[in-house]
């Protein structure tokens, strides 16, 4: 869907009534908040800047770099090194859990998504050297950079779950839809289970994950569609999460944590999910606490389920570590994150690699809505170091995460580095510390068709 389309859409709801003409209105500016959220509009002032530019990672946010740094660079020398076949709108995973979209909604053929007179090496990357200023690839050779962008994505680490692989998914109606595959499948299981009932289960990860909204969105919209079949009343659904508090950016909390209690759906902190018996259907927690004296407390507990929701551990691509491009001390060392300023987005020792995007060792959510916002930080400040200028754009450590509460209703949680909530004007007019309707329609209308036309394309 195009913004035309969107608009068009809009308008027939209107038309029929569905929507009045203040909402209307409401909608189409809060679309326009969002494109200006993430829109760099200085485009006219070119660089003449040179240098060879190597992006590895053609998702979000490598695409769209390219794409920026093409419309801001006279004459650029951009390769992109990706093995993809497909471009997933990946936020739509959720949609498709949960009966919204198709598969077919969510992708395009990568061919069409690279921006044009860039390189394209359909490969994946083994080794970066990075003071030899050089790539290996699986079967492309070395390839050499002036500049690199660092923007993989994650690796999904199925190791550290036991009893489940990424081939098995489904298996013991044990479900994630953190793949293409795995989203279908949950929407089967979860019609499946609504009609019937049973026990749920739902839970997070202990690591930094993307999307961590996801995990409550498939578990919220489970008891929404047992709500429309009726069988409230034959179901036990329990939250599971890996962190201190179902959700930690205190504008949001209190309301999702309400509506946790409203649908007596428990959640049990500090659980981690150690491995799933696909076979009897039991999944095997321990829960992480401290004692008085400040001694980890280890305990371990299974629960038995009917439906299961899972979250698997994420990390860094093995060549971002072996590399010598992760942290090596901190919170953000144990999972291999790129180690970059948090602000400029810069490697703290390499300052010709700029990273952003999921594997970018920065302490904020990984989404999509951050990745529009590091876009022109990462782009104005690589281009000055082309130029040799001292770097000067600063990421406020913008995410947001759009949780589904219902058919109808979506919690926007907009915020910065600080856990400070960022609502975005118009939707400022709103109280947005509770679910809004109009939310719902920029999630399932407005976002994708932003994220195919105008974010890959280097507009937004």
């Amino acid at each position: 869907m195009t913004e035309k389309q969107f608009e068009t859409e809009m308008k027939k709801l209107e038309s029929e009534g569905v929507i009045s003409r203040s909402q209307f209105l409401q909608i189409m500016a809060a679309a326009g908040a969002f494109l200006a959220l993430g829109t760099d509009k200085a485009y006219a002032a070119k660089s003449n800047a040179k240098g060879k530019i190597v992006i590895i990672g053609g998702g979000a946010a490598g695409i769209s770099m390219a794409a920026r740094l093409k419309r801001k660079l006279h004459n650029p020398d951009i390769t992109i090194i990706d093995p993809s076949e497909r471009q997933y709108y990946q936020p739509g995973f959720t949609l498709i859990s949960g009966g919204v979209y198709t598969i077919d909604d969510v992708w395009k053929p990568q061919a069409d998504c690279m921006p044009e007179g860039v390189r394209w090496v359909k490969d994946r990357v083994t080794l970066i050297h990075p003071t030899q200023n050089r790539v290996d690839t699986a079967k492309s050779g070395t390839i050499g950079y002036d500049f690199l962008v660092l923007c993989p994505g994650v690796k999904y680490d199925w190791s550290r779950i036991e009893g489940i692989t990424h081939s098995t998914i489904g298996a013991g109606n044990a479900h994630t839809i953190y793949d293409p595959k795995g989203c279908q499948l949950t929407w089967k299981a979860m019609k499946e289970f609504s009609e019937k009932g049973g026990k749920g289960v739902f839970c997070d990860t202990y690591t930094k994950h993307k999307c961590g909204g996801a995990p409550k969105k498939v578990s919220l919209l489970t008891w929404d569609n047992c709500r429309k079949q009726g069988t409230l009343d034959n179901i036990d659904l329990h939250y599971y999460t890996a962190s201190k508090q179902l959700y930690n950016v205190p504008h949001f909390t209190p309301r999702l944590e309400e509506i946790y209690r409203e649908r007596n759906i428990p959640v049990d902190v500090n659980c981690r999910l150690k491995g799933i018996d696909t076979e009897s259907k039991r999944a095997h927690f321990e829960r992480v606490e401290s004692d008085k004296d400040g001694n980890k407390v280890i305990t371990p507990f299974t629960e038995s389920y009917d439906f299961m929701h899972f979250m698997v551990p994420q990390c860094a691509p093995d060549f971002v570590r072996e590399s010598g491009l992760s942290w090596t001390e901190g919170s953000l060392a144990a999972d291999g994150w790129v180690m970059v300023d948090k602000h400029s987005l810069i490697h703290t020792t390499y300052n010709n690699i700029i990273s952003l995007g999921d594997a970018a060792g920065i302490p904020t959510s990984k989404t999509s809505a951050a990745v529009a916002k590091q876009l022109p930080i990462a782009v104005d400040n690589l281009i000055s170091l082309m130029e040799g200028r001292a770097p000067e754009a600063q990421y406020n450590g913008y995410a947001a995460c759009p949780i589904v509460t219902d058919y109808g209703h979506v919690l926007m949680a907009e915020f910065d580095y600080e856990k400070k909530a960022q609502i975005s004007f118009p939707l400022s007019l709103l109280d947005m510390s509770k679910e809004q309707w109009v939310a719902w329609l920029l999630k399932v209308y407005a976002l994708k068709p932003i994220y195919f036309n105008l974010m890959l394309k280097g507009l937004y």
